[in-house]
């Protein structure tokens, strides 16, 4: 009879335990666990830093800033502060590997992080990654409930959910030490799906100690953490494929393929294959400098639309066999056998414009398709000669200019051959249309015009058309 009375209490004992992996939290007096699997730690990653400077794309700067920032980042959490290496002398940081990992209280559900963008000089100085006029560094609230942050960068922000842009403050144009930073926010959890243990149990209904970064319980062809990541239902059947909140003509769908690259459905993102031609049996060369690939992403960034350029990252980029003399149906070929790659539902079509890079096909640039065109380095290097003009911004703003014609933009004032020099009256007629489109500016400046000046100005920025390539 005693040894009955002993295992009955033995097993009221145990009734909480079995009930752990189901209850949302573990409650002691006033204390609540919100994840009773894990000791609950915030990582903040930097996954990419790049100085958005204006003076670089034009020919003639009116202020010249700080080219080589020694940068680096101050992440605080909890206002504990890390500090991270420097990278000397370098404007684009595109693999920082850098994190800062802080224990938190796994029965407090909000953590303040602050984020601080520095360059190591004389006298440190702050560079802008914030929308706020009035500050240069972001201050986030991170939810270990819900594995989502709000205050200075947000889902829906119009610079994107983790990323900060200076630009957001309205100083696009102005030299205000305005920079990009990716970054993002994790913590730990059992099963490493990234999502919250009291998210699956609360309001999933999934299991916390099982995987579910790839299943899709509602069948809608997008996996359960992308839709939980972006606010929407993993639960709810959704028309992915005709859902684009950010009209950028790439659906949900896409977003989801293209997220490994930091696409964002509520932020317009614009993807580019650049493939480039190899090298000639007599040397020569076909060229687009590195930093012209800089400075074409940055002239898009500064807007918050955000520039993907694949030149080979992105699975794309491919060498093209050398041809020294390129006709229109050779570019065809080219676009159907290195873009396409023979196949004529190939996924990319339709998200990525194709911007081929070739020695020479006749003249400077041209569109050969209504998702297409090429640009001859041959051609530019001659133009590169000329006195006042920069290679990288030539280079550049030819690519921007061909791109241009892929967004539908019409009427183009000073796309004319009456427009090209200043001893014509078209150049002078058209000159207020300060964008790259009108051959008076094209190779002096990498930009598309904002309609601030006077007529026949027109803002290129606001009537871009984002499905004119895949519609011609």
């Amino acid at each position: 009879m005693k040894k009955l009375y002993i295992i009955s209490i033995i097993g009221i004992l145990l009734v909480p335990l079995t009930t752990i992996a189901i209850s949302s939290t573990i409650t002691t007096g006033s204390l609540t666990d919100f994840d009773p699997l894990v000791d609950v730690s915030v990582t903040v990653e930097i996954q990419k830093i790049r100085y958005l400077a204006i003076n670089e794309l034009q020919t003639f700067p009116k202020n010249v800033g700080n080219n080589s920032p020694n940068f680096y980042v101050k992440v605080l959490i909890n206002e504990i502060e890390f500090i991270s290496p420097v990278w000397n002398n370098t404007k684009y940081i595109t693999d920082p590997n850098w994190n800062a990992t802080l224990n938190v209280p796994d029965d407090a559900e909000n953590v303040t992080i602050t984020i601080q963008l520095w360059s190591h000089e004389t006298e440190d100085i702050l560079y802008d990654v914030s929308g706020d006029l009035e500050s240069y560094d972001t201050t986030l609230v991170y939810s270990i409930k819900t594995g989502h942050w709000t205050g200075d960068d947000s889902i829906g922000d119009v610079s994107g959910y983790g990323r900060l842009c200076g630009c957001d403050d309205g100083t696009i144009y102005e030299n205000d030490r305005d920079c990009e930073l990716w970054f993002d926010i994790t913590q730990n959890d059992y099963d490493g799906d990234h999502i919250p243990y009291w998210i699956e149990v609360n309001t999933l209904g999934t299991d916390p100690i099982v995987d579910d970064t790839t299943s899709d319980p509602d069948n809608d062809s997008i996996p359960t953490y992308w839709e939980y990541r972006w606010g929407y239902s993993p639960l709810s059947w959704e028309d992915h494929k005709n859902i684009d909140p950010d009209n950028d003509s790439i659906n949900n769908v896409e977003e989801f393929l293209t997220s490994q690259w930091f696409s964002d459905p509520f932020r317009k993102d614009v993807f580019v294959e650049m493939d480039i031609m190899g090298d000639g049996p007599d040397g020569e060369k076909t060229y687009f400098p590195e930093n012209s690939q800089e400075l074409f992403q940055t002239a898009f960034n500064k807007q918050n639309i955000v520039m993907h350029l694949d030149a080979g990252a992105m699975g794309g980029s491919d060498i093209i066999p050398f041809n020294a003399n390129l006709a229109r149906q050779d570019l065809e070929t080219i676009y159907q056998d290195y873009f396409l790659h023979g196949d004529v539902n190939n996924w990319r079509y339709g998200i990525f414009h194709y911007g081929l890079v070739v020695y020479n096909a006749a003249i400077a640039g041209y569109t050969f398709q209504h998702d297409a065109f090429q640009i001859s380095s041959s051609k530019l290097e001659k133009r590169t000669e000329k006195p006042l003009l920069q290679r990288d911004i030539v280079y550049a703003s030819c690519y921007m200019h061909e791109l241009g014609h892929t967004f539908g933009f019409w009427p183009i004032p000073g796309h004319s051959r009456f427009c090209y020099y200043p001893w014509q009256l078209g150049w002078w007629l058209t000159h207020p249309y300060r964008s790259c489109m009108n051959y008076g500016w094209t190779y002096m400046i990498v930009d598309y015009s904002d309609g601030s000046r006077r007529s026949p100005d027109l803002n290129d920025w606001n009537r871009i058309d984002y499905s004119y390539f895949e519609n011609g």
